[in-house]
C-alpha cells in the first residue's frame, strides 16, 4: 500500500504544478475586461518597450509647481515669494531663478494682463519677473 501511495504522490508532484500553471494562465487570459472578439495574444517584446521617462531636473519641477500655483489663481507675488524661499533653501536653484521668474511673469501677464501683472513684481531674481511680463504679447 505504501508503494501505491508513494506512486500517486510522485504523480501528483509532477502533474499538479503543470495544472496550476496552466489554470492560472487561462484565468488571466479569461478576465471579463479582456477583448474576446479577437484572438490577439499580448506578448512581451523588446521592440515594443517604451523608453522610460527621464528624471526631471529640480528646477523644472519647481517651475512647473510654481506655474501650477499661479494657474490655481494664487497671487503672483505669493508665487514669487515661494520661488525666493525655494532658492534660499536650495542654493543650487539660484542659477535658474531668472528663468523661472520670467516664466511666472509671462504666465501672470497672460492671466491678468501686463499692467496688472506688473503690480505683483517683487525683487526676486532681479528683474526677470518684469522681463517675463514684458515678453507677453
Amino acid at each position: 500500500m505504501t508503494h501505491t501511495a508513494r506512486r500517486i504522490g510522485r504523480s501528483l508532484a509532477l502533474v499538479l504544478p503543470v495544472v496550476l500553471v496552466l489554470s492560472g494562465t487561462l484565468a488571466v487570459t479569461m478576465v471579463p475586461w479582456a477583448d474576446t472578439s479577437s484572438s490577439q495574444v499580448l506578448t512581451a517584446s523588446a521592440e515594443n518597450v517604451s523608453v522610460p521617462a527621464k528624471a526631471r531636473a529640480p528646477h523644472e519641477v519647481l517651475r512647473d509647481k510654481l506655474l501650477g500655483e499661479l494657474q490655481a489663481k494664487k497671487d503672483p507675488g505669493v508665487v514669487l515669494t515661494h520661488l525666493q524661499q525655494q532658492v534660499d533653501k536650495r542654493p543650487s536653484l539660484a542659477g535658474y531663478c531668472g528663468q523661472i521668474a520670467k516664466a511666472i511673469g509671462a504666465k501672470a501677464a497672460e492671466m491678468y494682463g501686463p499692467t496688472k501683472a506688473q503690480t505683483y513684481a517683487r525683487p526676486a531674481c532681479d528683474t526677470s519677473y518684469a522681463s517675463g511680463v514684458a515678453s507677453f504679447g
